[in-house]
């Protein structure tokens, strides 16, 4: 199994969204990035990730998990890009922000601090880790 990041502009699809689309989950769309596209092929079923709140909030507030793998993205005509579809896992017990991520030795090379703009990222088992650990898991 391996761990990711996915960022959303809470005005846009926030967590709350995330939860009512229920266990089939949803797309992952929208993506126009060469790089989370790559990210997004890489993901197997039943991979996790982190939900982040971009923008205003900048925070990580709860798990995914990938329901199915790369498949061409519905809103995209042209046929270049591809998503995932990802569902609700766990809400965090308490959101982990990005200023304590920042302030964490142990995440210091993270994707979110290293390329903050990339809205799929990788995220290593330690800083998935340390990252439960920090939202009282």
């Amino acid at each position: 199994m391996r761990y990711w990041l996915f960022k959303s502009e809470p005005g846009t699809w926030s967590w709350d969204d995330q939860v009512a689309a229920g266990q089939t989950g949803t797309e992952w769309d929208g993506v126009r990035n060469y790089m989370a596209r790559n990210q997004m092929r890489e993901m197997k079923k039943g991979d996790k990730g982190f939900f982040y709140h971009s923008v205003n909030a900048k925070e990580i507030v709860g798990t995914v998990k990938v329901v199915k793998t790369a498949h061409p993205d519905s809103t995209d005509a042209s046929g270049t890009w591809e998503c995932v579809d990802i569902a609700a896992d766990n809400p965090l017990q308490r959101p982990v922000t990005l200023a304590e991520v920042k302030e964490e030795p142990a995440l210091a090379e993270m994707a979110l601090i290293k390329n903050s703009r990339l809205s799929v990222q990788p995220v290593t088992e330690e800083e998935w880790a340390a990252i439960l650990e920090m939202a009282g898991r």
